[in-house]
């Protein structure tokens, strides 16, 4: 099998968190923007607030949609990471997600232990390859 290029794993991984996101929250992204930085994924959604934490908010009770975000974020991130760890098919180290809840935006950082095997591996800004090794 040959290896994808950062594009294609990065488009795939886009894919899988948007499928993930809409089963789990019942909201897809409008947007996935993911690149890899060294052995760092930073995953930027757009529009990832669900209508339920909407209307919450809509109406004046923030600390229960927060409530209700923390808890969906507690769910989805073990899944979050297997499916990540399977795309990329090197173990997660770390994994921090964050949602802003007023402007409907979700961070997620993941750190690796090594850089992903891809066709193009100069494509990863920053990649130091010499101590990626295995």
């Amino acid at each position: 099998m040959v290896n994808p290029t950062i594009g294609e794993l990065e488009r795939k991984i886009s894919q899988r968190v948007s499928t993930l996101y809409n089963e789990k929250i019942g909201r897809r992204p409008t947007q996935i923007i993911c690149h890899f930085f060294d052995s760092e994924l930073v995953i930027s959604l757009e529009n990832s607030v669900s209508q339920i934490e909407q209307t919450l908010l809509a109406a004046g009770h923030e600390g229960l949609a927060e409530q209700i975000r923390t808890l969906l974020d507690k769910i989805i991130k073990p899944q979050l990471k297997i499916i990540l760890e399977e795309v990329i098919g090197k173990p997660i180290t770390d994994l921090m997600s964050s949602t802003n809840l007023v402007t409907g935006r979700t961070g997620i950082v993941v750190v690796l232990d090594q850089l992903p095997e891809v066709r193009n591996p100069e494509s990863i800004p920053k990649a130091n390859w010499k101590n990626s090794a295995d």
